[in-house]
């Protein structure tokens, strides 16, 4: 007779027997089976067997304490593998370790500087030459050709000229030296251009200028500019006035009147006095003693604007002296005394003279 559980019992070892019967099936194929791919670690996680012939992935082991995050890595720290141009066979063309980075071109860590000066020439260009001359010297920057000679340091001297008469000056227009020098003056001071001053600085021009008050007016800071550089002053009368025929009185005020004038402006007393236009009378030359003259200066040259005029000849001559024009620049078709001393110290230089100072021969 069944019990209550008889069918339950019955019911229940048919599971359990299909179970066996599988476990002995698959214990029977595993004997046949490669061993390499008889799985290692038994049932899965979730209790059942893995198929056939596949190996489960093993979990991920966890971070240690030594790993590095996940994320974007630091430039240049790749791993050699993925480091551009890098491999077995050393670093590719441009890159290595030094190589730029593919991201930005920036040079890696260590790479020397390949960015150009700033001062550098561009390419296919060269450095700039150096001027040969970046200070050229004062007769090249002046117009001339070469230096201007200087004088003799000892002059040769004339003995004192003869006298016009019992105590009168002499006058001249040339002094009878052997030296082969010439000698400038300028008139009237008109003409008060700065770059005289500089010229007659540069070099060493001994020049003689010869004053008037009423022409020079205000502008006698000019010509005591140009006495700091080495130019002489003499007399030229107050006024300009032609003075032959004036009686003595009227002379003497006019030559005695700038001796005094320039005396106050300079502290020195002229020594020579040329008359305005270069006309004169006994009458002038007893006033001109009585003022303290030694000499009345006249000339052999005169410059124009682009030549000489001579009184004697065609060509300069040692001794001769040489005057340049009373007129300012209006009257000179433009031009300056800077130029005209110019052209004249080219002729001086063509004829094989120099300059000389005037006071030092008479």
């Amino acid at each position: 007779m069944r019990g209550p559980g008889g069918r339950g019992a019955r019911g229940g070892r048919g599971p359990a027997l299909t179970a066996l019967a599988a476990l002995l099936l698959a214990g029977c194929a595993t004997d046949h089976a490669d061993p390499a791919e008889v799985p290692a670690h038994g049932p899965t996680a979730e209790g059942r067997l893995p198929a056939h012939g596949l190996t489960p992935s093993p979990p991920p082991s966890p971070p240690t304490a030594t790993s590095a995050p996940p994320g974007p890595r630091p430039s240049g720290t790749e791993p050699a593998a993925r480091r551009p141009g890098a491999g077995a066979h050393g670093p590719g063309p441009g890159g290595g370790a030094h190589g730029p980075s593919p991201a930005t071109g920036a040079p890696g860590p260590g790479a020397p500087d390949l960015k150009p000066r700033a001062d550098a020439p561009g390419p296919g260009t060269d450095a700039p030459a150096a001027s040969p001359h970046p200070h050229p010297p004062p007769y090249r920057r002046w117009g001339l050709s070469e230096p201007l000679d200087p004088a003799p340091s000892t002059p040769d001297r004339p003995p004192r000229p003869r006298a016009a008469g019992p105590g009168l000056p002499p006058v001249v227009d040339r002094v009878p030296t052997r030296d082969k020098v010439v000698f400038l003056t300028y008139d009237d001071g008109v003409e008060k251009d700065p770059r005289f001053v500089d010229m007659v600085r540069e070099l060493r021009l001994p020049v003689s200028m010869f004053l008037t008050d009423s022409v020079v007016g205000p502008g006698y800071g000019h010509f005591a500019r140009l006495r700091a550089v080495g130019a002489t002053v003499q007399n030229h009368t107050l006024d300009h006035t032609a003075l032959r025929g004036l009686p003595y009185a009227g002379q003497r005020a006019e030559i005695c009147g700038q001796q005094h004038k320039l005396k106050q402006r300079f502290g020195i007393r002229p020594t020579l006095f040329r008359p305005p236009y270069g006309v004169y009378d006994t009458t002038t030359l007893r006033a001109a003693a009585d003022c303290g003259i030694s000499a009345v200066v006249l000339w052999r040259a005169s410059m124009r604007i682009t030549d000489l005029r001579h009184a004697v000849g065609d060509h300069l001559r040692p001794g001769d002296i040489v005057v340049a024009p009373s007129r300012g620049p209006a009257q000179l078709n433009g031009t300056t005394l800077t130029r005209m001393t110019t052209r004249l110290l080219r002729r001086i230089q063509e004829q094989g003279l120099t300059v000389g100072r005037l006071e030092d021969y008479l």
